[in-house]
């Protein structure tokens, strides 16, 4: 998925220390902490999440096409002390905050050792400030914010009970730690604990579906006439193949399927932009 980027800010950074720190965490892993004096809004290099073509971060204000009437997305307050792991398994992840701004009080990253890729590492990236992620609109009907993690900038959309940030086309790398890793995938919570809701999830994934495939319906009638609405088919076309990519490494999805879940949404959140946007352009 592709995603609007701001303009780099001209704000640096400083970092104060950086340490790593030996530590028996599951087979061998490693861990350590990159201490940050808070992050100043920057573009992420990372491409984005959303399959769709870029659009304009405003963009997501047009009208709805008839028949199509996309739900108020979920924001940033919702996630407010809630724990959010990588795949529902790995790092964490905390944000706060409102529609205006988001902030990361608390991001760690699991990944590889760059010396030896057998060993597991993390890294714990703390600053005097909690991260700040600025606000880039609703470019594919959810909230995107994007925030400049030294070494790691990063987009991010908002979900319900979740956040999905895109696959970054190189790892990150935190040399001083030895460690490479990326924060790409869906961050929600522990897998283990979405189990007990597998039936609560299938229901409201048929729901899903259904509201994807009516607005899947409406950007087909426009297909005679519009390219990018013929190009919207086409994309749609692998929808699932992507999904099942992204939510493949989800702690215990085969058993709850929450990832599914919450990427069909946002698929969905995103064919209803779409509409808004051709709708727009038609009147």
């Amino acid at each position: 998925m592709n995603a609007t980027r701001l303009a780099p800010m001209t704000r640096r950074f400083r970092l104060l220390s950086c340490g790593l720190i030996a530590a028996a965490l599951a087979a061998s892993e490693a861990r350590a902490q990159l201490v940050l004096p808070g992050a100043a809004p920057a573009a992420p290099e990372a491409a984005s999440a959303s399959p769709a073509k870029a659009r304009s971060a405003g963009a997501s204000k047009g009208a709805s096409a008839k028949g199509v009437k996309p739900g108020a997305p979920p924001g940033v307050a919702g996630l407010a002390g809630r724990s959010l792991l990588l795949n529902g398994k790995s790092g964490l992840l905390q944000i706060s905050g409102d529609d205006k701004a988001a902030t990361i009080d608390k991001l760690q990253l699991a990944g590889e050792s760059v010396s030896d890729s057998s060993q597991r590492c993390a890294v714990d990236i703390v600053g005097e400030n909690p991260i700040q992620a600025t606000s880039a609109g609703r470019p594919d009907g959810l909230e995107r914010f994007e925030a400049d993690v030294p070494a790691c900038p990063f987009s991010f959309d908002v979900l319900d009970g979740a956040v999905l940030a895109p696959s970054q086309i190189t790892a990150c790398v935190f040399k001083a730690a030895d460690c490479q890793t990326g924060p790409g995938g869906l961050w929600g919570p522990d897998g283990a604990s979405l189990v007990g809701d597998a039936a609560k999830f299938a229901k409201e994934r048929a729901e899903a579906e259904k509201a994807m495939a009516k607005a899947v319906r409406a950007v087909q009638d426009r297909a005679a006439d519009s390219p990018e609405a013929a190009d919207l088919i086409r994309d749609q076309n692998g929808f699932a193949g992507q999904r099942d990519d992204t939510c493949r490494d989800y702690a215990k999805e085969s058993v709850h399927g929450y990832c599914a879940l919450r990427l069909t949404e946002a698929r969905t959140a995103l064919l209803e932009t779409r509409l808004g946007e051709f709708a727009a352009v038609a009147g």
